[in-house]
């Protein structure tokens, strides 16, 4: 290894920086053309300054970022090699887009004289996200002039500036393409040495928009993904019911409607008489919902999500606003109205070990101190429609609402976290992202409950018209697509401990146990 090397210089003075500004969680896949940055990444770790995963599979990877994002509200830095590997962050990327998480992505690449050429492992990085990302750096590769370092440094800055939205801007994925030359690495600088004069952009508070509202129209709050507290706050302020889904962080509070999907399906007389709905988030759950926006009968107000970004779905909002007050007092009978009906459909569960039964258990274990990661598959549907109001957190992701990287996305949440992370998905979802299962074996154990609803298939599309006009072998073929892996032998092989569970009872030993547990929850 060279004793000189102007990318080791550049390599060590940016992580140095991003170190220096607060950011903790470094990512890196292995690679030869990123060697300076894992080196840099390595010295940065062993002075404790960071904290540094290391994967296999930039995609897994990837996944595991955006989950460390998502709990702790700071940026994932991410590290690759060139070629395929920048591609593999691209699932990851796009739902960090659509949801506002911020990752820096720092994906190493040849320089311009080997670029176009036929180089091997070199592919366009430029554009390779397209909109996905907030901005793309195309860094040259370092010659070791004087003013790189202070360029260096500045390009740290400025990448959390973009991917926090600092300026107002929704957050998401920065791209930082840094192209190097050999000698590709050296010992020397050791990053953990520097202390670089890091100075952040300051942030940007624009002046909130108002809408002032009619007090007399009858009004619904919906809170999908993303919506916090502030939603929660406006329906009690205003006493309004709240209909909001599992992932929203507002299923809490006296004002939320549990049975709202069921009301509005069922009780036309009690929905009909919807004259507004504020939406709060993503609300990307319920069919009946989603028509009530575009109802012509019904107003749409949108309250800006910093995080989700744009929504409006019908395209017919009369406002698109930051806050809104009333131009009234609200009538409470139109709350009491919404409890009544939810309250009438509550029903006692059965001793069997359902979809219904598995939510409700899920809720009752998890505490404050512990997470809960749910899929897009059926279960966050069943979630919509059993899982109580409790003032737990949350998380899936629901920028895309893909299955992909839902285990990754899990122990990257778990990697900070004092209590248990627990993930409901089902079994497709679970082995769909299945070499997300592999750890790095320098990191601390972690307490990660993988709770697969097993089905036996995708049995969320039998729902759907298809299941209808196809043949049941048709169908399963292409849509529930039945897989036959042993789960017992899959968390076997990467170092799991495995449940197989039938009964509530098992269930609840299993959701008390600690470690990195695989629970096999068999469902018809």
């Amino acid at each position: 290894m060279s004793n000189s090397s102007p990318a080791q210089v550049y390599a060590a003075n940016l992580l140095a920086s991003f170190a220096k500004a607060g950011v903790r969680n470094f990512f890196l896949a292995p690679g030869a053309r990123s060697q300076a940055l894992a080196i840099a990444a390595g010295q940065l770790a062993d002075a404790g300054k960071i904290e540094l995963h290391v994967r296999l599979d930039e995609r897994s990877l990837a996944f595991n970022a955006l989950g460390a994002a998502l709990a702790s509200g700071e940026p994932s830095v991410i590290i690759t090699t060139s070629g395929t590997a920048v591609a593999n962050l691209h699932p990851a990327v796009l739902e960090a887009h659509h949801s506002g998480v911020p990752l820096i992505l720092l994906t190493a690449d040849r320089p311009d004289e080997l670029r176009g050429v036929g180089a091997n492992q070199t592919t366009n990085q430029i554009g390779i996200f397209f909109d996905a990302v907030r901005e793309v750096f195309d860094v040259q590769a370092p010659s070791g002039r004087p003013a790189e370092i202070a360029e260096a440094i500045k390009l740290a800055t400025d990448s959390i500036g973009v991917c926090m939205g600092y300026s107002g801007e929704q957050p998401g994925p920065v791209q930082v393409n840094l192209a190097f030359r050999e000698p590709l690495s050296a010992i020397e600088p050791n990053a953990a040495n520097l202390d670089p004069a890091v100075a952040l952009p300051e942030i940007f508070e624009p002046h909130p928009e108002f809408a002032i509202l009619t007090a007399a129209v009858p009004t619904v709050v919906v809170a999908g993904a993303g919506a916090g507290g502030d939603a929660v706050e406006l329906a009690e302020a205003f006493g309004w019911p709240l209909l909001a889904e599992p992932s929203s962080g507002a299923r809490i509070g006296s004002n939320a409607i549990l049975g709202y999907r069921k009301i509005i399906e069922m009780q036309p007389d009690l929905a009909d008489q919807i004259g507004r709905v504020i939406v709060f988030g993503k609300p990307t759950l319920g069919r009946a919902v989603i028509k009530l926006l575009f109802n012509p009968g019904v107003e749409v107000v949108v309250i800006r999500s910093k995080m989700m970004g744009f929504f409006d779905l019908s395209q017919r909002a009369i406002a698109i606003v930051d806050e809104v007050t009333l131009d009234d007092e609200v009538d409470f009978e139109w709350l009491e109205t919404w409890r009544q009906a939810d309250q009438a459909l509550t029903h006692a569960g059965s001793n069997k070990l359902d979809r219904r039964a598995l939510v409700e258990a899920v809720w009752s274990a998890t505490q404050p101190q512990d997470d809960l990661v749910l899929g897009a598959s059926r279960l966050i549907r069943e979630a919509d429609v059993f899982a109580p109001a409790k003032a737990i957190r949350v998380y899936s992701n629901r920028g895309l609402a893909g299955i992909d990287g839902t285990v990754a996305t899990a122990t990257g949440i778990a990697l900070n976290q004092t209590g248990i992370t627990r993930a409901l998905m089902g079994d497709l979802t679970m082995l769909h992202d299945a070499s997300s299962l592999a750890t790095d074996p320098a990191e601390p154990a972690l307490n990660v409950q993988i709770i697969v609803g097993n089905d036996g298939g995708g049995s969320i599309f039998a729902g759907l018209e298809m299941a209808q006009s196809l043949d049941s072998k048709s169908f399963d073929r292409l849509f529930k697509t039945p897989q036959n892996v042993d789960i017992w032998h899959l968390a076997q092989a990467y170092g799991w401990q495995y449940l197989r569970v039938e009964t509530i009872g098992e269930l609840a030993a299993g959701l008390a146990a600690a470690g990195r547990i695989l629970i096999d929850v068999r469902l018809d």
